[in-house]
């Protein structure tokens, strides 16, 4: 995995090989829509890797030792816990039953808060639209079938503006934390495909 990601921290690698049966691999499709030409797993592994490139941009964090600062986490889901495989012990809570419909939401909600935050972020040279976004809203739109929100800012103005020094803190704090959550995501999407296979 560090080979894959060379620049994740290592919190994150602890996270990422917690537990074996979420291992990130060839996986098919969160649905079971075979028509589809690239798996949920391409998409969220383009996710994580778009976020750790986004996080080592001077542009975006000029003044600011990123990688020093704590991370962010959303707390209106509980994506790691209920995701968790059937008797894991990663989110030190021991899980008695995997519940798929669940863990999928959850996941999906996570997708729209940071959909949301990322784009209201002022992103005037054009840093954080072409790549995680992107990379985003394909996960949600060929995983999930959410339709990204409507950013309440105008695009325009965003692109024009640029970001006061809080508003750039705010945003390293922001993604170190979904940073963490797409790890989780990339292995539940795993998880799920592991559980197709063997049922």
């Amino acid at each position: 995995l560090y080979l894959i990601f060379p620049d994740l921290t290592p919190t994150l690698l602890l996270l990422a090989l917690c537990c074996s049966l979420w291992e990130v691999s060839h996986s098919m499709p969160v649905n079971n829509n075979k028509g589809e030409t690239v798996s949920c797993v391409f998409y969220a592994r383009t996710l994580l890797e778009n976020i750790t490139d986004l996080l080592m941009q001077p542009q975006l964090f000029s003044g600011i030792n990123c990688t020093r600062q704590n991370m962010e986490l959303i707390s209106e889901t509980n994506t790691p816990t209920v995701c968790s495989p059937t008797n894991s012990t990663c989110s030190g809570i021991i899980t008695p039953a995997f519940d798929k419909d669940k863990c999928v939401k959850d996941m999906g909600n996570d997708l729209i808060h940071y959909y949301r935050y990322l784009s209201a972020q002022p992103d005037p040279d054009s840093i954080i639209g072409p790549s995680v976004l992107h990379s985003l809203r394909e996960l949600m739109e060929n995983c999930f079938k959410l339709s990204p929100p409507e950013s309440s800012t105008s695009n325009q103005a965003l692109v024009e503006r640029s970001s006061n020094y809080n508003e750039r803190l705010s945003l390293c704090k922001v993604l170190k934390g979904f940073q963490v959550r797409t790890v989780t995501i990339n292995r539940a999407i795993s998880y799920l495909n592991h559980i197709k296979h063997t049922n």
